[in-house]
């Protein structure tokens, strides 16, 4: 497995394990305000579902149709969660379909608040793995915060546990 290869079935792991604890919580606490800039759990949730289609978007050159890295609509949690899953089980087939030369093609794309902009395929996956990563934090801050302790998603952990699969 190449690192982009490594890197998507990471997210795709901690997100399945990360989303089976929030999806304990009772409804009313995914949607409860809370003091950040998504307002909820669910909507940091979306956010990040979110900016996964938009880069999924601008990898396969379309267009993504959001015009704020904040909507105010959200599906349902289980709808989000489905979604998740099924977009990252995407990124893991693209990053497999990739040989070297794609990986460092570039995209030109433009951001959601203005101005253009151009990274590598493997730079684009590399922020998506991150970002994720990033806003998951918020959220297991939130979880701790009403006494649940989200799974460890370490990207060790997940090394250590396809290293004890083969």
């Amino acid at each position: 497995m190449n690192h982009l290869q490594t890197l998507t079935r990471y997210k795709a792991w901690a997100d399945e394990l990360f989303l089976s604890t929030v999806a304990q919580l009772p409804g009313k606490e995914l949607i409860a305000p809370r003091p950040i800039l998504f307002r909820s759990i669910v909507r940091t949730l979306h956010h990040s579902y979110a900016m996964d289609r938009v880069w999924q978007a601008h990898l396969l050159g379309e267009a993504h149709g959001y015009t704020t890295r904040n909507p105010e609509e959200h599906p349902a949690f289980e709808e989000l969660r489905k979604n998740q899953l099924a977009m990252n089980a995407w990124y893991v087939g693209y990053a497999d379909s990739l040989d070297i030369d794609q990986q460092e093609e570039m995209v030109d794309f433009e951001f959601i608040g203005g101005g253009n902009g151009s990274l590598s395929r493997n730079d684009i996956l590399l922020h998506v793995v991150n970002h994720t990563t990033y806003h998951r934090g918020h959220v297991a801050d939130m979880l701790y915060h009403l006494s649940v302790f989200p799974p460890t998603t370490d990207l060790p952990v997940f090394l250590r546990e396809i290293a004890n699969r083969t």
